[in-house]
C-alpha cells in the first residue's frame, strides 16, 4: 500500500468524521498500530526480543490487511466503503 493510497484513506475519513466516527476512530488506531510497527522492529532486533519482530510486521501490514478486509466486505455487499476506488 501508497502513502498516496493512505492519505486519500486519511482524507475520506477525516472529511466524513462526523458521520462516520467508529470508521474514523478504527483507522487512527490502524495507523496508530502500523507507526508503532515502524518503529518498533528495530529496538526489537537490537535488544535480541525475537518474539516482537512479527508482531512487529503485522502491525507494519496493518493498513493493508485493514483496506483489504474492508474491500471484501463492500465486495461481499456487508458494508459500504466510498473511499475504495470506484466506492
Amino acid at each position: 500500500m501508497t502513502l498516496d493510497h493512505l492519505q486519500r484513506i486519511k482524507q475520506w475519513h477525516v472529511a466524513h468524521r462526523l458521520d462516520h466516527p467508529v470508521e474514523y476512530h478504527l483507522f487512527d488506531a490502524v495507523l496508530t498500530v502500523w507507526v508503532m510497527g515502524w518503529i518498533g522492529w528495530l529496538p526489537a532486533l537490537l535488544l535480541e526480543a525475537v518474539w516482537a519482530v512479527p508482531l512487529c510486521l503485522a502491525a507494519i501490514a496493518a493498513p493493508h490487511l485493514y483496506a483489504r478486509w474492508r474491500q471484501r466486505a463492500h465486495q461481499a455487499g456487508r458494508l459500504r466503503c466510498d473511499w475504495l476506488p470506484g466506492g
